[in-house]
């Protein structure tokens, strides 16, 4: 077997998938298992094998769940009447630790990126539109990043809105632009949910 091909190399190229983690990060990474931590390896080895058996995608609002409705969309105490519009299972994460919001969810999976090849039908906007039509929801918070693309999603969400005459607001700033939700601290998102806008 070619040393380009060794199980250490397949190891190292495997961590590479993860996000920021470069060829002598997923080194160090696997280098360190190997070394001084073969049972907590294994442990993420089992732990990552029965994600990926067990966790799928909530039937309402498309975040993870283990069960095909998620506990927050099965939820008596939420606001039925208000959908916040997020990017990513992080951003319901970090929405729902910072407090102050009490309505329920819908997740992209992405954001719109022609570029790239992502477009409606790829972050679930038909889904959305199938949820606006039951008539439940009176406001749409769009709580996508700051980027252009977040920007374009968010537009692109606001007009389906207007289109079944459902108010549309914009979480405030105070999120710096280019930020992402996952990485600003409760104190800063509890106050943008607060201070929204229209949009």
């Amino acid at each position: 077997m070619s040393q380009s091909n060794s199980v250490i190399n397949q190891l190292i190229n495997a961590l590479r998938c993860l996000p920021g983690v470069g060829p002598k990060s997923a080194q160090r990474m696997a280098f360190h298992l190997l070394e001084r931590n073969r049972a907590g390896a294994r442990n993420l080895a089992e732990k990552l094998s029965l994600a990926m058996d067990k966790v799928g995608h909530c039937s309402r609002c498309r975040n993870f769940s283990e069960v095909e409705t998620c506990e927050i969309c099965r939820s008596e105490r939420r606001n039925r009447s208000l959908l916040c519009i997020v990017e990513s299972p992080a951003d319901v994460q970090a929405l729902d630790q910072a407090g102050g919001y009490g309505g329920l969810y819908f997740v992209l999976m992405g954001r719109l990126s022609p570029l790239d090849g992502i477009g409606p039908q790829q972050i679930g906007l038909d889904k959305l539109a199938q949820r606006l039509d039951e008539g439940e929801v009176k406001e749409l918070i769009l709580a996508t990043n700051a980027t252009v693309e977040g920007e374009a999603t968010a537009h692109f969400v606001a007009e389906m809105a207007r289109q079944r005459n459902i108010k549309t607001t914009r979480i405030a700033q105070g999120i710096p632009l280019g930020g992402e939700l996952e990485y600003i601290d409760g104190g800063t998102l509890a106050q943008a949910l607060t201070g929204r806008r229209d949009y």
